[in-house]
């Protein structure tokens, strides 16, 4: 099983690698791929060092399958070059999401719509896939009518610049600025680039994803995004509008039985999820879970995941994982 790992160096890239050694992934060859200012450096996976290589040396290879973090226009240009030659590429950028050719994938919810004819998979934004974790499950018993989220996003989010920012302000020292104002001390509703219908991009990624997801136009998802001053783990405030009733046990109970999602809701002990408690971890956490008490059928809850890993990098590899699994590669 020959792998490419397509923007290696970047923070994705660097959760991947840890997430594919910790999941003892089937690798006989490991290409670590970056671009032309990190060909040649060293990097190590496993205890043993790799020499980065370009695009072109990797497409040469004809890896088995190739995972992409390296930014929506390379993986436009790169991709179908991969997949001419035979490679199965799972890419984390936005560039193939809302293409209709192409699968969009939550490997717990709809991997099996994957055949070994799909050479390009989405995996879906950070924030998508911990909120549909949650609402599939609940989607199948109830049937959504409307979900309104708002999210509170990491600055990992954005990327090691915007690390560097807020760990900056932190120290008090002046530097490179990865968000039009300071971060620290401060809530930004502004993830991504605005749009001309006055959302941003973030924004209309978590109103049209989860349908194509689930496979549903039937039900609509209005969003706010907002960044703030945490190093990991995303956030969401959720408020899901159903069209048949629901009892809170039973919601709890649905959620605590559904692979990759864990409960942590009791106001008595003060039990309820955050993000320094997700952290380096693949679970969707979920608490918080309460009756709206202003509109029949509706429901809220708190949602917190790794943006890193099952966000990014886990849910890349659990993509990979089943393609191996079902000898679709």
């Amino acid at each position: 099983m020959k792998v490419a790992v397509v923007g290696a160096t970047g923070m994705v890239g660097e959760v991947m690698l840890k997430v594919l050694a910790e999941r003892n992934f089937p690798i006989t060859e490991l290409l670590l791929v970056a671009s032309e200012r990190s060909v040649g450096k060293k990097l190590a996976y496993k205890g043993e060092d790799y020499t980065i290589i370009g695009l072109a040396d990797a497409v040469a290879a004809k890896p088995h399958i190739a995972i992409f973090s390296a930014g929506g226009d390379t993986s436009l240009e790169w991709a179908p070059k991969f997949a001419e030659v035979g490679t199965t590429v799972v890419d984390n950028s936005s560039a193939w999401r809302m293409d209709p050719s192409k699968k969009l994938v939550v490997p717990e919810i709809n991997a099996d719509g994957l055949t070994a004819t799909d050479k390009i998979i989405a995996n879906p934004n950070c924030s998508t896939i911990q909120l549909v974790m949650a609402l599939a499950p609940l989607h199948k018993k109830y049937k959504m009518k409307r979900v309104v989220i708002s999210t509170y996003q990491s600055v990992s989010g954005t990327g090691v610049k915007a690390v560097r920012q807020l760990e900056n302000e932190i120290a008090g020292i002046d530097g490179e600025m990865a968000y039009p104002y300071p971060i620290g001390r401060n809530a930004l509703p502004h993830c991504d680039v605005f749009l001309e219908n006055g959302y941003t991009k973030e924004e209309m990624k978590l109103a049209r994803e989860p349908q194509k997801i689930l496979d549903d136009r039937t039900f609509s998802v209005s969003a706010t995004a907002v960044r703030i001053p945490t190093a990991g783990g995303h956030s969401e405030s959720v408020n899901v509008e159903f069209l048949n009733d629901f009892e809170l046990n039973e919601v709890r109970k649905i959620l605590n039985d559904t692979p990759g999602v864990t409960v942590q809701d009791n106001p008595d002990t003060n039990t309820y999820p955050m993000p320094i408690y997700a952290h380096d971890k693949d679970e969707v956490f979920v608490g918080r879970i309460r009756r709206d008490e202003t509109q029949r059928n509706t429901l809220n809850m708190w949602i917190v995941s790794d943006n890193l890993r099952k966000g990014a990098a886990t849910n890349a590899v659990q993509i990979a994982e089943y393609l191996v699994d079902k000898k679709l590669v």
